[in-house]
């Protein structure tokens, strides 16, 4: 008997990189410490709690469910910093790096870990691809709405250097750019829309910040479901 289909998405809040997944009844299953509740969409499923507490959860999913996609978005804050004096909070912070990939490999998934530019590169690897969110904000529509319109603008026409680091037959998409929004300082210097309205350090401010770009994640579902 075949099994369902399903993706597994660790460190995701929003679960906008598994909407399109979702749409097309495949059943999401998403990890994050924030999460509180059962389901955020239809077809979604969330765990909230500590990483070190999913292993048995993601076990009975994978003896249950046909498994296509690992996504991995893990928190950057403490991988973004460096230093000798922060060796053990970059060590932690590796650790749920290595979460991802070792579930990848270890059920032989394909599987994506996504984050800024950060120590990654140092203590893993260089990472297979690098984009911006305007690289795929083609995928949306002309008319598309932001869910944060005065933060973020339409078609995800901004920049955000981001990494990947993928494996076991993850399918990088195809670019569909759109010129992305640049504000200017009284100096002539030109900052993403992203920066000019997202200083500080609040949660909010940080979940907005990390969250999947929309285009991105159609096109990675275009590609790989």
């Amino acid at each position: 008997m075949n099994k369902p289909k399903a993706v597994i998405s660790l460190f995701d809040l929003t679960g906008q990189m598994c909407k399109r997944w979702a749409d097309a009844g495949i059943t999401c299953f998403l990890f994050d410490m924030q999460h509180d509740c059962d389901s955020i969409y239809p077809h979604m499923v969330t765990t909230g709690g500590d990483a070190s507490t999913w292993a048995e959860d993601i076990a009975e999913i994978f003896a249950a469910y046909d498994v296509a996609m690992i996504f991995g978005f893990p928190p950057c804050t403490d991988l973004a910093i460096s230093g000798a004096r922060h060796f053990q909070a970059k060590a932690e912070a590796m650790s749920l790096v290595y979460l991802v990939r070792d579930i990848g490999e270890a059920y032989n998934v394909p599987y994506m870990v996504e984050n800024p530019v950060s120590v990654i590169s140092s203590q893993w690897r260089k990472p297979d691809h690098i984009f911006q969110p305007c690289d795929f904000g083609g995928y949306l529509p002309e008319d598309d709405t932001s869910p944060y319109p005065d933060i973020i603008p339409a078609r995800d026409a901004y920049t955000k250097k981001t990494c990947l680091w993928t494996g076991n037959g993850f399918k990088m998409p195809e670019a569909r750019p759109v010129d992305p929004v640049k504000y200017q300082d009284r100096n002539g210097l030109n900052y993403s829309a992203l920066h000019w309205k997202l200083g500080g350090k609040s949660l909010r401010t940080k979940n907005i910040r990390s969250a999947t770009p929309r285009g991105f994640a159609q096109a990675v579902f275009a590609a790989n479901s």
